[in-house]
């Protein structure tokens, strides 16, 4: 019998866990939950013996990757994986997920309600603006940015893209992509972050690219911290300051933020773009649903250590 593991520090919604064990009870698996844990012994323990494992933000790393001596696959419920060592495990035969696309809503409508945020100066009682008419520049082109997209086009604005590698299915659904992302700074009202914190996106967005953004421009961040250049941000912030920084994550220079730039900026206490009940509960069962098509049928679909 296949034993599963449901390691969430941050747990699932009680719904979520009773969907995703009805999933593996009929498959004939076992299910094993470890939640809001505060050591990592638990977790060490927990991983010894088990087949695969479901997570969240939980931090597999080469210590917790080495303990699990039968694990053969680990998927984490989300789109983001660098909490996992990918390198690790591949050195140790275990196929890592992700589940690219079932956050994708929650956390499009996070970047559009920063955006209003922003726009209306944090409901501060001053007078803002509005979203309509605007430029809304799409830094990346994944599952998050169509739906905010989709959202933003409903609301009445011009949404632009700057997109290395899905230029075309861009173009298909009518969006202009700019011929470098410098262009699309330059050229936005509203720029909301969407690419990975690995390879070229890591702090991509340098004094070099925003130094092009309008005074009075908005950036949205509900990607990673690591995509931006910190120093930077500060720097252009200081030379334009009537640039706000609307953010899913707090930066390390938080507390220069809160000195220099007061009423310019909203960090969510918490990472919280994927923290609604209807993507806990999606991405929970697709989690669910990839490691009993691995184990049954031998898909990797979702493989993201190749």
């Amino acid at each position: 019998m296949k034993k599963i593991l449901i390691a969430t520090v941050k747990p699932f919604a009680p719904v979520a866990v009773k969907k995703i064990s009805k999933i593996f009870e009929k498959a004939g698996y076992e299910v094993r939950l470890l939640e809001r844990y505060f050591e990592k012994q638990e977790l060490l323990d927990a991983v010894k013996d088990v087949d695969a494992a479901i997570i969240r933000s939980d931090i597999f790393d080469e210590e917790v990757l080495n303990a699990g001596k039968n694990l053969k696959i680990v998927v984490r419920a989300g789109a983001g994986y660098d909490n996992v060592d990918l390198k690790v495990a591949s050195e140790n035969n275990i196929v890592v997920m992700n589940t690219p696309g079932q956050n994708a809503n929650a956390v499009a409508e996070l970047a559009i309600g920063l955006a209003i945020l922003g726009l209306r100066e944090q409901f501060s009682g001053k007078p803002g603006g509005e979203m309509r008419g605007r430029t809304l520049g799409l830094h990346g082109f994944g599952f998050v940015a169509r739906n905010v997209f989709r959202i933003a086009r409903a609301m009445g604005m011009k949404v632009i893209v700057y997109t290395r590698y899905s230029k075309a299915a861009a173009a298909a659904i009518g969006l202009k992509v700019t011929n470098s992302l410098e262009q699309l700074y330059e050229k936005s009202d509203i720029v909301s972050i969407h690419v990975p914190a690995r390879g070229e996106h890591l702090k991509s967005v340098s004094y070099e690219v925003l130094q092009h953004l309008k005074d009075g421009s908005i950036i949205v961040n509900t990607a990673r911290k690591e995509v931006i250049n910190e120093p930077d941000l500060v720097r252009i912030m200081t030379e334009k300051p009537g640039i706000k920084y609307m953010s899913d994550l707090t930066p390390d220079c938080e507390a220069e933020f809160e000195e220099k730039f007061p009423g310019r900026f909203f960090f969510t206490p918490k990472k919280a773009g994927a923290q609604t009940a209807e993507a806990n509960l999606n991405a929970g069962l697709a989690a669910a649903e990839q490691i009993v098509d691995f184990f049954e049928k031998g898909d990797t679909t979702y493989q993201v250590n190749k």
